[in-house]
């Protein structure tokens, strides 16, 4: 009798036709080899039904509907960025000049700030948001007081810095990584508005005001949450004592408006609800920069 050959009673892997094995799949029963092992509760899977089992699987979802991520990559991000602007300062001051936020302004020939006036002379020129400079906006939100300005120019950024970090992982981890970018960046733009509505001759840099924003959005989450409030409240309250305290060297202004900005955006983030959650949110946020930018327009028109 001529022995049967192995190839009709020895099963080889479905993906690798010349390896034999003696294990299938717990789930399809299909045979797999060691290299497409994979590890189940009981026994071993094959690549195709661990896949299908992972998009079954319902992910984890931020208070706000975000994708939880344990690295907060974009608080990394702002933070290199408002890191870069300021070495960039260092080697060419004229960027703060041309990028902070100014409503309107009257710079003389020889590059000094002047009270703006209806009439003139030919050599000075207006900047500002008032002469289309819409940018200033946002890009002051990435600029600090230069090295030239003492002590408290290196502080400037230190500070802010120290308190994104602190701030934006927290805030980041609770609403995700794109409702975070958003809040961060419609919290800057009501900062600089109500620069604009309010002193729009005064120049501004810092990214304090979208700070403040988080600060707001710290607040709104923990209500949101259910957290013990005392914490949070007495956080709050040096985060307003502070503004107060400031007030006489910084901008309130900016303060105030990236405080009110971010309490708003992070309302419309976290309350929004369930089944129409992503809808509502991007409605809100859109509604919130419209009617920043109106404002903005309107105020120009009368600078104009």
């Amino acid at each position: 009798m001529e022995p049967t050959p192995q190839s009709a009673t020895t099963p080889t892997c479905y993906r690798h036709a010349d390896t034999e094995t003696h294990i299938n799949c717990t789930r399809c029963e299909r045979p797999i080899c060691p290299q497409c092992m994979r590890d189940a509760a009981v026994g071993f899977q094959c690549p195709e039904c661990v896949h299908e089992g992972s998009r079954s699987v319902r992910q984890a979802r931020t208070v706000a509907g975000g994708r939880i991520s344990a690295v907060p990559l974009v608080t990394y991000a702002l933070m290199a960025v408002n890191v870069l602007a300021y070495l960039g300062e260092t080697v060419y001051p004229g960027i703060v000049e041309r990028l902070r936020m100014v409503g309107i302004g009257l710079v003389g020939p020889d590059g000094g700030r002047y009270v703006p006036q209806d009439a003139f002379p030919p050599d000075f020129h207006t900047d500002g948001v008032a002469t289309g400079e819409w940018y200033r906006l946002l890009t002051g939100a990435f600029l600090h007081l230069p090295p030239t300005e003492g002590l408290f120019g290196v502080l400037h950024i230190a500070l802010n810095m120290w308190t994104l970090w602190n701030l934006g992982r927290v805030v980041e981890s609770q609403l995700g990584r794109v409702r975070y970018l958003a809040l961060y960046l419609i919290s800057a733009l009501g900062s600089s508005v109500l620069v604009l509505l309010i002193a729009p001759e005064a120049p501004t840099v810092g990214a304090s005001g979208a700070i403040f924003g988080l600060g707001a959005a710290y607040y709104v989450i923990a209500r949101r949450l259910g957290a013990d409030m005392r914490g949070v409240n007495r956080f709050m309250a040096y985060f307003l004592l502070w503004m107060l305290i400031s007030a006489g060297f910084t901008s309130w202004q900016g303060h105030l408006g990236g405080l009110l900005t971010g309490g708003l955006v992070t309302a419309a983030l976290v309350y929004a609800p369930r089944r129409r959650r992503d809808a509502v949110q991007a409605v809100a946020c859109v509604g919130v920069v419209a009617l920043a930018l109106l404002l903005a327009a309107l105020k120009v028109a009368a600078l104009t």
